[in-house]
């Protein structure tokens, strides 16, 4: 096995491919990347969950493959000069060069790496990198990690004609984002759970302008976008019925600017650490809301402007739920609906079509 390849371009399909491999494993070449020389390179790492294989341009003078030790590896490229390197395989020994630089180190068969999942293509949808990248980011946080339902570690992705809606719950709380496709294939209607600690990469790899395919297949999705592909298996089971689950019509609605309502619980949230645990109080009155907090070292209290009357409207949160919900909001002001003081609060874009919804679970309140 022998080519040579840029050092950036390879430093870079490394570090991507490295993102999917196995922490620690029983098996040698589960913590290595495959890389396979053939027109190109392809470079693979894969924890029998994710796999991310990235595509290099190279000039392969004799194909073949091979699997290294990722950290190692990694390692070497990210510190060798900025110049062409040389890749030199003679059974498992391996030699590197690069300027001045060399290497010999000791590879692994590639026959005890996994093989990637194929995935049928059942359905697919496109549609460009910044949306999904933006989509995930505004929903993640809200992915549950209790094993005990295991469908919810995962987020929702439904498919309605051209809209896609991706949902994550947690139980507390509820984040939903649509957008357009700019291209569909397969069934009108289709919705597959993909895992969170999926979508945390897929995140990453979104980090151009240029389009992503998704394919669902029977039992995995995979993420294609320009030389890098991203294969993990779909979460099976009963996902929360969520449009039952997000109550509409509510009595009380008030206005607020995002950044505004944000820093004044940031303030407040100053009293609360992970071992002084406390609700956020918070009072609805007529153009304003008061937000207070109590804890064994000491209270706060700030006040922040609203639009509209909250009709007195008292209502806990967990501080850390509500200021994750506001700062992945994208939008500068937000409408806030309620029913009562124990009905979860909706949160909604004041301006344009309901891009997303959000839903914060209240916390019971002592009596004062």
């Amino acid at each position: 096995m022998k080519f040579s390849c840029e050092k950036a371009l390879l430093s870079t399909a490394v570090s991507v491919a490295s993102r999917a491999v196995a922490a620690k494993s029983s098996i040698a070449a589960m913590e290595g990347i495959l890389l396979e020389a053939k027109q190109s390179l392809q470079l693979t790492g894969y924890n029998l969950e994710t796999g991310i294989q990235a595509t290099v341009p190279a000039e392969v003078t004799e194909p073949g493959s091979l699997v290294l030790s990722a950290r190692l590896f990694g390692e070497i490229v990210r510190k060798l000069p900025d110049d062409v390197v040389v890749f030199c395989a003679q059974g498992y020994m391996v030699n590197i060069k690069c300027g001045l630089a060399e290497f010999n180190i000791l590879g692994m068969d590639p026959e005890e790496f996994p093989e990637l999942p194929a995935v049928d293509q059942q359905n697919s949808l496109t549609l460009p990198q910044p949306a999904l990248r933006s989509m995930i980011a505004q929903t993640l946080f809200a992915v549950s990690d209790n094993e005990s339902r295991p469908i919810h570690t995962g987020s929702l992705f439904e498919v309605e004609g051209d809209q896609l809606t991706v949902v994550s719950v947690d139980g507390y709380r509820l984040a939903l984002r649509r957008e357009t496709v700019t291209e569909k294939r397969g069934a009108d209607a289709f919705s597959f759970v993909v895992p969170g600690s999926a979508l945390s990469e897929v995140e990453k790899i979104c980090s151009g302008e240029e389009t992503v395919t998704v394919i669902q297949g029977a039992r995995h999705v995979l993420f294609r976008t320009g030389d890098i592909l991203l294969v993990c298996r779909r979460l099976e089971g009963e996902f929360l019925s969520y449009r039952n689950a997000i109550p509409r019509n509510n009595a009380i609605q008030v206005e607020c600017e995002t950044r505004a309502l944000l820093s004044s619980i940031e303030r407040v949230s100053l009293m609360i650490s992970e071992k002084l645990k406390a609700p956020l109080r918070c009072t609805f009155g007529d153009g304003l809301v008061s937000i207070t907090t109590k804890t064994a070292i000491g209270d706060a209290a700030d006040q922040c402007p609203i639009l509209g009357d909250g009709q007195g409207l008292e209502i806990g949160f967990n501080n850390k739920y509500l200021m994750d919900a506001l700062k992945a909001a994208p939008a500068d002001k937000l409408r806030l609906e309620f029913n009562s003081g124990v009905a979860p609060c909706v949160i909604l874009p004041v301006e344009g079509e309901e891009r997303f919804i959000y839903m914060v679970l209240p916390v019971r309140l002592k009596a004062n």
